[in-house]
C-alpha cells in the first residue's frame, strides 16, 4: 500500500534548561504517513541540523511501548490522540496534510524539565525505591503453583504491574498527582500473598515519598486511566487507600500488656 506523503506545521516547545524561559518554536515538515511520531521528529532534527540548528531534545528508548520513556503532550494530550498507545507507537497516518501539531513536554512540579521536551521523571523511581519490593527469600525459581492464587486475584496484579512509569497519568491529572501510578506499584505486590510481610510499611513509605515529591492530591477526576496508555485502573487507588487506612490504623494501635 502507498504512503502519502503530507506537510505539517510543528509548534514544539524549546528550553535550554531547567531554569531558562521557554516557548514554542514553529516549523514545517514534509513527512510519509507511514512513519512513527518519533521517526517524524527524527526527520525535523535532521533538517534542523542541516540548517546549523539545535536539534530539539526528546527522550525515547524502546520505541516499542514498554519502557515509558517517550512521554509528551501531543495537542494538549499525554502521548496523543490514540488511546491505549504511547507516543512512540503513534503513527503520522492518524494525522492529516496541513495539521499543527503541538508539542510540550509534561508539565508537574514533580517533573521538572530538563531541556525541550525532557522531564526528570526520578520522582517515580523514588517512590518505587521507598517500598516497591518484597523481601520473601525465594531461593531458586519457585514452582508455578507452590502459592495458590485465585486467578481473578493474579490477573488483578498482573494489570496493575503492567504499568510502565510514563507519567500519562500525572501529567493527565489537573492536580498532577501520582495516585494511579503508585496506587499500580502498590496493588501488584499488595495482591499477592509473596507481598503482604511488608504491605503496611510499603504503603506508608510510598505515599510519603509520593507527598515529599511534590504530586498533588487525587480528586477522583479520572482522566489518569483514560490517558494511561496501559488502561491501568482507578480500582488501584481504591486499592492503595484502603490498605493506607488499614496501616495507619495498625500503627496507632497501642499495644496491649
Amino acid at each position: 500500500m502507498a504512503h502519502e506523503e503530507i506537510n505539517l506545521t510543528l509548534q514544539v516547545w524549546r528550553q535550554e534548561g531547567p531554569k531558562k524561559s521557554g516557548k514554542f518554536e514553529t516549523h514545517v515538515v514534509r513527512i510519509n504517513t507511514h512513519m512513527s511520531f518519533l521517526e517524524m521528529l527524527d526527520v525535523l532534527n535532521e533538517q534542523l541540523n542541516q540548517q546549523k540548528k539545535q536539534p530539539v531534545a526528546f527522550e525515547h528508548d524502546c520505541r516499542e511501548g514498554i519502557c515509558g520513556s517517550c512521554s509528551l503532550v501531543i495537542n494538549g494530550r499525554p502521548h496523543g490522540p490514540m488511546q491505549g498507545t504511547t507516543t512512540c507507537q503513534l503513527h503520522m497516518r492518524h494525522f492529516n496534510d496541513g495539521d499543527t501539531i503541538w508539542i510540550e513536554p509534561y508539565r508537574a512540579k514533580a517533573f521538572p524539565i530538563i531541556k525541550d521536551l525532557v522531564v526528570d521523571r526520578s520522582a517515580f523511581d523514588r517512590i518505587i525505591q521507598a517500598g516497591g519490593y518484597v523481601s520473601v527469600n525465594t531461593g531458586g525459581v519457585p514452582d508455578g503453583n507452590a502459592i495458590p492464587i485465585e486467578l481473578n486475584t493474579a490477573k488483578r496484579a498482573f494489570e496493575a504491574a503492567t504499568c510502565i512509569g510514563c507519567g500519562a497519568c500525572v501529567a493527565a491529572c489537573p492536580n498532577a498527582s501520582a495516585m494511579l501510578f503508585t496506587s499500580a506499584k502498590v496493588s501488584q505486590l499488595a495482591l499477592l500473598p509473596q507481598g503482604r510481610p511488608e504491605s503496611k510499611q510499603r504503603v506508608l513509605n510510598m505515599i510519603s515519598v509520593m507527598d515529599k515529591e511534590g504530586f498533588g492530591l487525587c480528586s477522583n477526576i479520572g482522566a489518569c486511566e483514560a490517558e494511561c496508555p496501559k488502561g491501568i485502573s482507578l480500582e488501584n487507588i481504591a486499592l492503595m487507600n484502603r490498605e493506607y487506612i488499614s496501616a495507619n490504623f495498625a500503627s496507632r494501635r497501642v499495644p496491649t500488656k
